[in-house]
């Protein structure tokens, strides 16, 4: 499984960001993490691989959304109200091989392919 992160970039408080994740062979639970300066890497927020279920961190819900399109192999976060503390880098991630549709883990440990991350930087 090869990730390819993309969107990134230097934005202000308040203003919005999608994030693109290019997956070869996309028959996996996806997710996105993030890891601050100084910090550990956290989760974001996670998608089943029919795009039936998806699961968010609390920090983001209601500002954040994943979404899917399993024809052009991408996934997407869409990224409202950004603030200063949502600077990270950011991973996109596909979980192991594993048949249940409606399956959207939250656990790093699921997740078995990471992409190169790509840098979010949200000034005040």
């Amino acid at each position: 499984v090869q990730l390819q992160a993309s969107g990134g970039g230097l934005v202000q408080t308040g203003d919005s960001l999608r994030l693109s994740c290019t997956v070869f062979a996309l028959d996996r639970a996806m997710a996105w993490f993030r890891q601050a300066p100084g910090k550990e890497r956290e989760f974001v927020a996670s998608i089943s691989r029919r795009g039936g279920v998806t699961s968010y961190s609390d920090s983001v819900k209601g500002r954040f959304t994943i979404s899917r399109d399993n024809a052009k192999g991408t996934v997407y976060l869409q990224m409202n109200t950004l603030k200063p503390e949502d600077t990270a880098v950011y991973y996109c991630a596909a979980a192991s091989a594993n048949p249940r549709t409606f399956w959207a883990p939250v656990q790093e440990t699921s997740y078995v392919a990471w992409g190169q991350g790509t840098q979010v930087t949200v000034s005040s």
